[in-house]
């Protein structure tokens, strides 16, 4: 057995890199998992690959700005696999790389909207379908940057990583009682789409006592770790799982 067996799961931005990496270890720890992401034809390949290795799974695309998207997706684990343990609200959008003065209003409200509102809305429907299973696990992928460190033209990043940690708290505050857990996952540079070329790829390896950046696996096991019982006693704090980099800033 699993350590997640008998859970039920959502990821968002699980289309991709770290979210895929969650929902696909999630799965082979015994979770039933839904999936959430823009992009329809790459959450029904994963549905499918997971399914195929014995998994539960089902997906429902869409944005995570849309309110209604949460609403759904909730449904979908109530109505699939008769409830809901944990969360990965793991969607984001790195955002304009640009010098604070030089970024739009539009621009600086990108991310803020789908990296801390979309996870504020996730969370605002995930908690209710957790208090009647006696609590949950909810974690956010939040970032290095913006909170151990700041990056040239990543303000608005780092802005929306950072309120990612006041959410964090406040549930914490608001729900341990409850049984449900809130945590931070700070991942450091990772190798997925987002990381860029194989030169930017090399720079970000430099900014690690490691020297290296993350695989995605990597990422998805604390993720893991996070949302089992083995966190129990642990919330409304972040795991780094950077590489070192916030030991060495």
């Amino acid at each position: 057995m699993g350590i997640l067996e008998n859970k039920v799961a959502i990821v968002t931005g699980a289309s991709s890199g770290i979210g895929r990496e969650i929902a696909r270890l999630f799965a082979s720890e015994g979770a039933a998992v839904v999936v959430t992401a823009r992009r329809e034809k790459e959450l029904g390949k994963l549905v499918n690959e997971l399914s195929q290795q014995g998994g539960k799974a089902a997906f429902v695309a869409g944005d995570v700005t849309d309110e209604t998207l949460h609403q759904r997706v909730v449904e979908m684990a109530l109505a699939e696999f008769g409830g809901l343990d944990i969360a990965v609200n793991n969607a984001g959008t790195v955002g304009p790389y640009k010098a604070l003065a030089e970024v739009t209003l539009q621009e600086w409200q990108e991310p803020l909207s789908v990296n801390l509102t979309g996870a504020f809305l996730g969370a605002r429907h995930q908690i209710p379908a957790m208090l009647p299973r006696g609590g949950g696990a909810i974690v956010f992928t939040s970032s290095f940057v913006g909170n151990s460190a700041g990056l040239p033209g990543m303000a608005a990043y780092g802005a929306s990583k950072a309120g990612l940690m006041g959410l964090v708290r406040g549930i914490a505050a608001d729900y341990a009682a409850d049984g449900i857990r809130a945590n931070a996952l700070m991942p450091g540079g990772t190798d997925t789409d987002a990381a860029g070329d194989d030169a930017q790829k090399e720079w970000a390896a430099g900014l690690h006592a490691m020297k290296r950046i993350a695989d995605p696996q990597e990422i998805a096991k604390a993720a893991l770790f996070l949302a089992s019982p083995m966190a129990s006693f642990v919330t409304g704090t972040a795991l780094f799982a950077d590489g070192g980099n916030s030991a060495t800033k």
